[in-house]
């Protein structure tokens, strides 16, 4: 960057506490520093780069590699991660420790091949589409759009928070926090309108099989909990706040912060008793024959826990559920569809599948966000 441009970081942490003086910085900030770049670039581009690395062009499974993904139009990448075909057992079993009862009984799971967010979607990402980010920096610097900016510019965007959603704990590389699970579920939508590819929220079966990675243990790295520092943020080592993405160890396949940092919001719909539906039907299962869905806003289904949880919080096979308390703070009537005031601990992972549905299959299931979103969640 030019001179004078290093005065443009965002640390929102240093900033002041007025939430509409912090949100305005936050997002011009973001903006001024992004079309500095792009204008800075603009002489040696004259066309768009490539939308998709040649990494994601994967066709069958024993062609998919990790990718890096740069949203179109900006700086600003992530990291996609294959995850193979296989089987595994969801839930815990009677024996292990802090178990609880909707952990079960356990249920053998088919999994077709996807790739998941290496980490969880940071605020640089979310802040591209919540912020207009792509579309201001595009008209400032005198790009035209492309055919598949033009389908993104019309996904819906959330309206201005009342108050900056990092609460001080940090923006550039953080998670992305206190977002609904439309909010997320419309991020997922913009973001395959925006690149080409279905991406979409992980069912609360394929982010058990991700995070188990093969393992059928308490935590993808064992059930010794003297180890669980080494790979996790939680209430004994967060310092309560969450941390910057990537600093703990992976699991076995290279996603991290699945323990911890941030909670992460599922497809599912919560029920105590959801398992034991299917314990007298034969197996293997879809995920998607798993997927509980409800008209109802709560309760709906985080995994992984946070750094605000306890250890048995964190477990692979524990199930978080969303309540009304997540939104005791937020002072507008009617209360916002897009934001989540009191769940700080609250973020997500994206996914997406090597074969991607068909739209009738996405509509079944609510893959996407509902068009509605004044009626629907």
């Amino acid at each position: 960057l030019p001179r004078g441009f290093n005065m443009l970081k965002l640390t929102p942490a240093q900033s002041t506490r007025q939430p509409g003086f912090r949100i305005e910085v936050l997002r011009w900030s973001a903006l001024v520093a992004q079309v500095a770049i792009g204008m800075l670039l603009a002489r040696a581009t004259s066309a768009a780069p490539p939308i998709t690395p040649k990494e994601a062009e994967a066709k069958t499974a024993a062609q998919m590699k990790t990718y890096s993904q740069k949203i179109p139009g900006t700086a600003t990448r992530f990291e996609m991660v294959p995850i193979p075909a296989g089987e595994f057992v969801m839930g815990s079993p009677a024996t292990e420790a802090d178990r609880k009862p909707d952990e079960g009984p356990q249920l053998k799971v088919r999994i077709e091949p996807f790739w998941m967010g290496k980490h969880e979607v940071s605020w640089d990402e979310y802040d591209v589409w919540s912020f207009n980010l792509d579309i201001q920096r595009r008209k400032l610097a005198g790009f035209k759009p492309t055919p598949l900016d033009k389908t993104a510019d019309v996904v819906t965007r959330p309206t201005k928070p009342y108050t900056d959603m990092t609460f001080g704990m940090g923006h550039n590389g953080y998670p992305a926090i206190c977002m609904t699970q439309l909010a997320a579920k419309m991020y997922c939508r913009w973001l395959s309108a925006k690149t080409g590819h279905f991406y979409r929220l992980p069912t609360e079966a394929e982010w058990e099989y991700a995070c188990r990675a093969g393992t059928t243990t308490a935590y993808h790295f064992g059930n010794d909990l003297k180890k669980l520092g080494e790979y996790a943020w939680y209430y004994d080592n967060s310092d309560e706040a969450y941390h910057k993405l990537g600093l703990k160890k992976p699991n076995p396949w290279g996603l991290y912060d699945m323990h911890g940092n941030v909670s992460e919001w599922v497809l599912d719909a919560y029920s105590a008793k959801h398992y034991s539906v299917f314990a007298q039907k034969p197996g293997p299962f879809a995920p998607l024959q798993l997927l509980l869905q409800s008209k109802k806003l709560y309760p709906r289904i985080v995994r992984g826990g946070s750094w605000d949880d306890d250890p048995e919080e964190l477990r692979a096979a524990n199930r978080i559920f969303s309540s009304e308390e997540w939104k005791m703070q937020d002072p507008q009537l009617p209360q916002s569809i897009w934001y989540h005031t009191d769940a700080e601990f609250v973020g997500f992972r994206i996914i997406r599948p090597l074969k991607a549905p068909p739209e009738s299959v996405r509509r079944k299931y609510n893959l996407d966000a509902a068009a509605d979103i004044k009626t629907k969640q």
